[in-house]
């Protein structure tokens, strides 16, 4: 018999810093929540990032944020079901976290620039080219660096 761990079960401790690096500290699951402040709904559009999240783990990432109470899920096709994804009240407090990620990268880690503000040597011809997941195997279009 499997059992599912809750989300108590995940914590080392009742420190907030463990708490929260318990939920959102692996390298995924913040993105999700940067592509979701960024205006992307659906699992394909989460999933055609830049970073190129692996299918399953893009699935269990939206699962334990949505459990976590982070993100909410809501149909919006039937046949077959479709679900789009927001940022709960919780889940959009992580604007602040992500600004704070910004800021610190962009002083302290040279080359790093935001979706809104590239850096100047940055031109779209200097943008690196990124796969487009679509199914296919083939090479996609230039894309900015994010955040």
């Amino acid at each position: 018999m499997t059992r599912t761990r809750t989300a108590s079960a995940r914590r080392r401790s009742a420190c907030a810093i463990a708490c929260t690096l318990d939920l959102v500290g692996d390298k995924w699951s913040l993105l999700v929540i940067r592509d979701l402040l960024h205006g992307k709904r659906t699992f394909k559009e989460l999933a055609d990032s830049p970073e190129r999240i692996p299918t399953n783990i893009l699935a269990d990432r939206l699962k334990r944020l949505e459990e976590a109470g982070v993100i909410v899920r809501a149909p919006y096709r039937e046949r077959p079901v479709r679900h789009a994804y927001s940022l709960s009240e919780k889940g959009t407090a992580f604007r602040d976290v992500l600004g704070a990620f910004i800021r610190w990268g962009k002083a302290h880690i040279a080359g790093t620039v935001t979706l809104h503000d590239p850096a100047p040597d940055m031109t779209p011809a200097a943008w690196p080219i990124v796969p487009v997941r679509t199914g296919r195997r083939r090479r996609g279009l230039p894309r900015p660096p994010t955040d």
